[in-house]
């Protein structure tokens, strides 16, 4: 009897020593951290929260005091670590990871299977937007990742879609820059055909994708999961509006290539214009040029007396005089 004792407890702490001691080691890989609770509860670093960390920068007051996250003590990648029978580990991935922008996690046929996702435009055309996100988990949240949110990327999916819908909803194209020594009229009347914020948008894919990285900067502090980029990369009309905006923007190309053309030959014209008047302005110098040195030359003259004067005048008739084939004399009536 002593002996079947003795030999369920040595049973029992073989057993023991196996499931809890020796399966109680474990390593984290590279592209892994972890976190370990104690009882249900994780580790935390003292009374320090993410509001003390400048993820939490992008947040309004009433966000912050939404999530205010305990930070946790993060286990860097390495081991082996080991953790006793009343501990758990929570290991995540925090290699950046892309998925299409209109998956459905929660419903993989919603957006047709995954594949383009609907918004409204500011003149009520619905419109299909194709296009990836790049994510990643935050290293310095991963609380709110854990234990925050029960499928964070599910939240920042929606917080995504919400703010790209109403982006798309009141999206205007940003006016161009004026430059003063232009002649505005003809840019006014080729911009004037534009009115289609489908145009608009495709024009302004950059600026689109830039203010969603803004506007989730704060992702990280709400749901522990960091947007490293947006990228929208198409956006297609219903097939029924796609050949009217052809041919919107054929009318626009043949306004503008007609307006550039008529520009062209006015610039064309003033220049011409410009250098005609140059040229005379040339010619009229020409001219006054030997007047003004006849000017000099007499008043030269004159200086030495009013004898070489009257002296060079009798030769500049002579000369003429010589040249003439008639001559007028006034008679006199004395």
């Amino acid at each position: 009897m002593g002996t079947i004792f003795f030999g369920i407890v040595v049973g029992f702490v073989a057993w023991f020593l196996v499931r809890y001691l020796a399966a109680g080691f474990y390593t984290v890989d590279q592209n892994e951290r972890a976190v370990k609770t104690r009882f249900g509860r994780a580790e935390r670093v003292g009374s320090a929260t993410t509001l003390q960390d400048p993820i939490s920068a992008a947040l309004n007051a009433e966000e912050k005091d939404r999530y205010a996250y305990p930070q946790v003590r993060v286990i860097p990648p390495g081991g082996p670590y080991f953790k006793w029978p009343w501990e758990k580990v929570y290991k995540v991935s925090v290699a950046t990871q892309t998925m299409n922008m209109a998956q459905d996690l929660e419903d993989p046929s919603a957006n047709y299977q995954g594949t383009i996702l609907e918004a409204v435009t500011k003149d009520q055309l619905n419109t299909g937007l194709k296009g990836q996100i790049r994510w990643r988990i935050a290293e310095r949240n991963l609380y709110a990742y854990v234990f925050g949110v029960k499928r964070p990327i599910v939240h920042v999916m929606g917080y995504f879609i919400s703010i790209l819908r109403e982006r798309i909803a009141n999206f205007e194209a940003p006016p161009a820059a004026k430059n003063p020594a232009d002649d505005a009229p003809h840019n006014v009347a080729a911009t004037a055909v534009i009115g289609i914020s489908i145009n608009d948008l495709r024009k302004n894919l950059r600026d689109l994708n830039e203010h969603m990285d803004r506007e989730c900067v704060g992702s990280a502090a709400r749901y522990g999961i960091t947007l490293d980029a947006s990228l929208i990369t198409g956006i297609d009309p219903p097939p029924e509006v796609e050949s009217a905006l052809a041919a919107i923007n054929t009318a626009y190309n043949e306004v503008s290539s007609s307006i550039s053309l008529a520009q062209a030959a006015a610039d064309q014209k003033i220049v011409q214009s410009r250098r005609a008047v140059e040229i005379e302005t040339l010619k009229a110098q020409a001219e006054v040029q030997p007047l003004i040195a006849l000017a000099d030359q007499l008043a030269d003259l004159k200086k030495n007396g009013a004898g070489a004067l009257d002296a060079y005048v009798r030769n500049v008739r002579l000369k003429l005089f010589s040249e003439a084939k008639s001559v007028i004399v006034e008679a006199s009536h004395e």
